[in-house]
């Protein structure tokens, strides 16, 4: 587990805990620019590698046991005693949307949530997002190929959408914004969400 606080005098109000998802670790793009751009918000940002990838292996091991990995950590994130929203991309975010209302979340932040795998839209995952029971953004790309924005139920969530990003939020080069535009809609997009749940 890796920590950002805010610098100097600036008192954290708020822990935004982030999994990685099943093909990658926490040095993914969104999970960096999260942790670089927050603690300038008062919000500190744990980066939660998965035991099963600090133990080296290169597969996830199925969703209980990624579930229970996340409840085993979590007493460390709730240790300073502020808020935790919860969060993750992919397989991340599953998790979060999971264990949420059972670990006692403020929140979930579900970065690439996918929706489906790609090409089945018909193996739905939308009732892990539409049950997390607590205040939950998504922030998808606008071309993720486990499910666009436009794929996803109505619900009570909001939804920031990365134009032209894939499920990495990589856009390509001849898009109309340039990656590091595609990152500052991710955190000024969770930037503002953040701050409305001190609210």
């Amino acid at each position: 587990m890796t920590w950002y606080e805010p610098g100097g005098t600036r008192a954290a109000r708020l822990v935004v805990a982030l999994g990685h998802g099943a093909g990658g670790g926490i040095e993914a793009r969104d999970l960096q620019a999260l942790a670089v751009s927050l603690p300038a918000a008062g919000v500190t940002v744990a980066l939660v590698e998965q035991p099963w990838r600090v133990a080296g292996k290169k597969l996830a091991p199925a969703p209980k046991r990624l579930d229970e990995g996340w409840r085993d950590l979590w007493p460390a994130l709730s240790a300073p005693g502020l808020p935790v929203v919860a969060g993750g991309r992919s397989a991340g975010a599953r998790v979060a949307c999971r264990t949420a209302r059972e670990l006692g979340a403020r929140a979930v932040l579900a970065l690439s949530f996918p929706l489906h795998p790609p090409g089945r839209p018909e193996s739905s995952r939308a009732d892990e997002l539409l049950g997390a029971g607590v205040p939950t953004l998504v922030v998808q790309g606008g071309n993720d190929s486990f499910g666009k924005p436009a794929e996803f139920p109505e619900g009570d969530h909001e939804m920031v959408e990365v134009p032209f990003a894939d499920h990495g939020f990589a856009v390509p080069k001849r898009a109309p914004l340039t990656q590091e535009e595609a990152l500052r809609v991710i955190t000024d997009g969770v930037g503002k969400w953040a701050d409305s749940l001190r609210e």
